[in-house]
């Protein structure tokens, strides 16, 4: 299953992007979470933080894939529900080789919603074995 939580692009540049996604009652997920009462899930939110990322890294470095490497001082705000659009801002502070490290907040009506540091490194493929 393939999953875009970025629904379009508000600002970009070489260590910056601002992206919005908007919920809608549509996302299956929303039913299980929570069925009376439907918010869109924290790891949706940290998601959303790291494909912005990656957006501004695949601007950069066509090609490569990038996978999450770690997660650190992620803290929840405001709940966002059908009909909110979470804007997510990501700023990358570091750089160590071929590590990246950004520092994201999402909001919803300027209030924080998520917010959190995490870095993305390029994914490796284990060799497969060779039969012979």
């Amino acid at each position: 299953m393939r999953f875009e939580l970025v629904d379009a692009e508000i600002e970009h540049d070489h260590d910056h992007i601002v992206t919005v996604k908007s919920v809608t009652t549509a996302e299956e997920y929303l039913g299980d979470h929570f069925p009376s009462f439907p918010v869109l899930p924290g790891v949706m939110m940290v998601e959303a933080m790291v494909q912005a990322a990656r957006r501004l890294l695949n601007a950069q470095t066509e090609g490569t894939r990038w996978v999450l490497a770690e997660v650190r001082n992620v803290r929840y705000g405001n709940m966002v529900r059908p009909g909110q659009q979470l804007r997510v801002s990501v700023e990358r502070t570091k750089t160590d080789g071929d590590r990246h490290t950004f520092q994201g907040r999402g909001t919803v009506n300027d209030e924080a919603a998520v917010q959190g540091r995490f870095t993305l490194r390029p994914m490796t493929v284990a060799a497969q074995p060779v039969n012979t």
